[in-house]
C-alpha cells in the first residue's frame, strides 16, 4: 500500500520533529536549525517531486550567515541547508540505493517505519563531523 505525503508529514511531525527538538533543533518543518557556539547546524527535508520519498540535507552555517555560491547574502536565522554550497552539505539517505531509490521511501514502507529509520540515521554522531570547516563560502566566479 502506498502512503501519501500527508501521511508521512504527520509521522515526521509526530516522531521525528519531537526527537530533533530534544537534540536542540528549532524552526519549522521542513527546515530546522541548531545554534552552537561555532555556528549553526542546518537540516532540511527535501521531498521527491514525483512523490513517495525524501532525503535530508544537512550543512553548517557561520553565526554571521552565508553568501550563497550565486552571491546572495542570507542571514543565519533564514539560512537553509540547500543555501550552503554543495561541497559543504551532505545528503542523508535511508540506504545506499542509486538515485531516489536510496531515499526514505514511504511509498514502499509504512510511514512509522520510515520515521523510525530517519531518527536512527540522524542519531549517527558522525554525521556533522565531516561537513568541512565553517568559514567563507566556496563562491563560484560570477560573470561580470
Amino acid at each position: 500500500m502506498s502512503h501519501s505525503r500527508a501521511d508521512m508529514d504527520r509521522e515526521i511531525k509526530a516522531a521525528v520533529i519531537p526527537w530533533l527538538r530534544t537534540q536542540g533543533f528549532k524552526g519549522s518543518f521542513p527546515h530546522l536549525r541548531r545554534t552552537g557556539q561555532a555556528g549553526i547546524d542546518l537540516l532540511s527535508f527535501q521531498f521527491d517531486l514525483n512523490g513517495g520519498g525524501y532525503v535530508i540535507e544537512i550543512a553548517k552555517c557561520p553565526l554571521e550567515g552565508i553568501v550563497t555560491h550565486w552571491g546572495e547574502p542570507i542571514p543565519a536565522a533564514k539560512a537553509k541547508a540547500w543555501d550552503v554550497h554543495p561541497s559543504r552539505r551532505k545528503r542523508i539517505h535511508a540506504d545506499d540505493g542509486a538515485g531516489t531509490a536510496g531515499w526514505f521511501r514511504y511509498d514502499v514502507h509504512p510511514p512509522g517505519k520510515v520515521a523510525a529509520l530517519t531518527v536512527k540515521r540522524l542519531s549517527d554522531e558522525t554525521l556533522w563531523t565531516d561537513l568541512g570547516p565553517i568559514g567563507p563560502p566556496d563562491k563560484l566566479h560570477l560573470p561580470r
